[in-house]
């Protein structure tokens, strides 16, 4: 070898020991989601399983499953929710989940906060998808009524952003719109989510503040566009999760329990997992990972638990939520019940995999969680007994 040769062997060893290699592929983050659920379970005082009846919910969870064939497909079957398998579909996937917390409310349903939309009122997470989809279809009209309500305004022809929402409706999916409050007015959002009840969206202000903090960081990192992150996870769910809860304060939904930081990650999970379901898992919605996703937790799937007998509660817990008394975020109580409903679906998970190998990719947390949901909310229709929803106003769900 001369001395103008090149060791490409001991060139190739370098590269690998400083972690140059190209061909080296990166092993996925962990969200630390399903680690910290076990961590809060272990030392949980107030909140228990009922491993008996975590089997027995197992079966009963799958069977159902299999006879209403639930899987991707589900999600778009939904009322309101975008058939469309587009990039405008994935930025309403990302403001509706931006938005997609706290819902419920201590009125009767006819004077709850609601949502008026293709000849249907719309109550809950529905509300939010209604009114979304009710702000992409306004135009001149509704621009021009609102115009008013702002302090300040700009020529018509001076702000390209006016335009685009004179010419085709509120762009309410559009980072650019959010951070431009010449024209996206706080007074704008709120005739966004206008209500049709006396009731207001509850968080109103932090709704808003959360669509402002998430424009900035699109409009500064990603180009304005939240694609750019799907495509900097890499096809990896836990990677846009942590990306979502690094980057995006508003998703960082992380707590103090029992002297520990604990991940619950309630809505980027969500956000990964609408994605996934949305494009059945194809196109923005392939993730190689998508199974480290856990379940969503919130105030609606531990009430069907607590009903399959899964999650017990402590005398003292049991009271509070059945007083319908407000649980402050972050509080000991609230963390267990959110942390242990995790650690339930993961085992509810494990048993149908146990039982039913034959069920392999098909039934994972996510699509446990949505049947749970869709279940929770069917019950509470036929007006079936169940304790009340723990109730804490929060924007992590």
């Amino acid at each position: 070898m001369g001395d103008d040769d090149v060791d490409q062997d001991l060139l190739a060893f370098m590269r690998k020991a400083l972690g140059l290699d190209p061909s080296e592929t990166k092993a996925h983050p962990t969200t630390k989601v399903l680690e910290s659920a076990l961590y809060i379970f272990d030392n949980s005082i107030d909140v228990a399983l009922d491993r008996d009846c975590v089997m027995q919910a197992a079966e009963t969870i799958y069977n159902a499953m299999q006879k209403k064939a639930y899987g991707t497909s589900t999600w778009s079957e939904h009322e309101l929710h975008p058939q469309e398998k587009n990039e405008d579909t994935l930025n309403f996937i990302f403001t509706m989940d931006v938005l997609n917390f706290s819902f419920w409310s201590g009125l009767e349903d006819e004077k709850r906060f609601s949502v008026d939309y293709g000849g249907k009122r719309y109550t809950g997470y529905w509300s939010l998808v209604a009114l979304l989809r009710r702000a992409l279809d306004e135009g001149l009209s509704s621009i021009f009524r609102y115009r008013e309500l702002r302090t300040s305004i700009r020529p018509l022809d001076s702000s390209w952003s006016e335009i685009v929402a004179l010419s085709f409706g509120i762009p309410i999916t559009c980072p650019y719109f959010w951070v431009d409050p010449t024209i996206c007015s706080d007074d704008l959002l709120a005739h966004v989510f206008r209500s049709a009840t006396d009731e207001q969206i509850p968080l109103l202000q932090e709704r808003i503040e959360c669509l402002r903090e998430a424009g900035e960081v699109l409009c500064e990192r990603y180009d304005g566009r939240f694609s750019n992150c799907v495509k900097e996870a890499n096809g990896s769910a836990a990677a846009l999760v942590v990306l979502l809860s690094d980057e995006f304060t508003c998703f960082r939904d992380e707590h103090k329990f029992e002297g520990r930081r604990v991940n619950i990650y309630k809505r980027a999970q969500i956000l990964a997992a609408d994605i996934w379901a949305c494009f059945n898992k194809k196109s923005y919605g392939h993730f190689t990972d998508i199974d480290s996703i856990t379940m969503f937790a919130d105030y609606r799937v531990p009430v069907i638990l607590h009903a399959l007998g899964c999650l017990l509660y402590s005398p003292p817990l049991e009271a509070h939520i059945k007083a319908k008394k407000l649980l402050d975020t972050g509080h000991p109580w609230e963390v267990q019940l959110r942390g242990t409903s995790i650690w339930c679906v993961e085992l509810i998970r494990r048993q149908i995999q146990k039982m039913h190998p034959e069920a392999g990719n098909h039934i994972n947390a996510i699509l446990i969680d949505f049947y749970l949901y869709d279940t929770a909310k069917e019950m509470e229709r036929n007006k079936e007994e169940m304790i009340p929803h723990h109730r804490t106003r929060s924007i992590w769900y």
